[in-house]
């Protein structure tokens, strides 16, 4: 008799489990070539909602944390990354078509994406952090902090690399995020998925949904306990500008600070920077007298 195929059942991520979608929802995945895949999630404004309470949560004991330690998890992250990259390079194929070689490079470039920004974990506070000259007796300190809950869009065209480039400088930093999928090429998101939950990622640092960012970005921009949104998944999109133009609009309800979406998909081969780092980071500046 032959074996019946273990058909996986994609689910969402949320505080570090796996739940479906709370409306029941699901809908088609197909390859690069048009073929049926699977059934993924589609997320619901609820689980929206679950995912910032899931971060919100874990937020204090993630900021807490001292920044070498966060750079050695999200490293470990990368180490997952490495022994499932076979796994990987299939979900890219699948997803994204070409090459074996061409899926390869694409998985290494995102797993080297991880370790550079684990090495720059406790770095960042140095190159960003200042001693301000002030006319009067006092030291001056600038200090960078977390902003807290962070929302992502995450890429549309590249569905591991573009992720994990938009997720990585964020908990590097001291954040936690909610981040929206490919809403085409979904599998590599859930699979980085199973690595954050089998790497030593506290639960809620980051959360995963699948489904239509142009749906979900409404109540990530407007949620008032979300403190920053990127909106880099909103780029070639048909309605993309339009929908910019209204999330920063609800965005501007509780100051959140909004990264913008650009007019196509960056290099995602390209140096990363630091901006994505500083751009969920506030800086607080203490005076202290001297001689006291």
């Amino acid at each position: 008799m032959a074996r019946v195929d273990v058909r996986k059942t994609y689910k969402l991520y949320i505080g570090g489990a796996f739940p479906r979608s709370e409306s029941g929802h699901s809908y088609e995945v197909q390859d690069s070539r048009g073929r049926f895949v699977a059934n993924a999630a589609l997320a619901s404004r609820k689980d929206v909602r679950d995912a910032v309470v899931a971060a919100r949560k874990a937020f204090g004991g993630w900021a807490g944390r001292t920044a070498y330690n966060r750079g050695q998890v999200v490293y470990r992250i990368a180490e997952v990354m490495e022994d499932r990259r076979p796994q990987f390079v299939d979900a890219v194929r699948q997803s994204e078509g070409g090459t074996a070689a061409q899926a390869g490079r694409q998985v290494d470039a995102a797993i080297d994406r991880l370790v550079w920004y684990a090495g720059w974990a406790d770095k960042i506070t140095q190159v960003v952090g200042s001693q301000n000259p002030v006319a009067g007796p006092y030291f001056n300190l600038s200090s960078p902090e977390p902003t807290g809950v962070v929302g992502l869009l995450a890429p549309q065209e590249s569905s591991l690399l573009g992720l994990v480039s938009v997720v990585a400088p964020v908990v590097a930093t001291g954040n936690v995020a909610v981040a929206v999928s490919s809403y085409a090429r979904p599998l590599p998101a859930v699979t980085f998925a199973e690595v954050l939950a089998t790497s030593d990622v506290p639960a809620g640092v980051v959360n995963i949904l699948t489904g239509d960012a142009l749906a979900l970005g409404p109540w990530l921009a407007a949620h008032m306990d979300v403190n920053a949104i990127d909106l880099t998944g909103l780029a070639g999109l048909a309605d993309g500008a339009e929908t910019a133009t209204a999330l920063e609009v609800a965005a501007a309800d509780n100051l959140k600070r909004v990264r913008r979406a650009p007019a196509t998909e960056p290099d995602w081969l390209a140096d990363p920077g630091l901006d994505r780092m500083t751009d969920v980071l506030e800086l607080k500046t203490v005076w202290h007298p001297i001689g006291v």
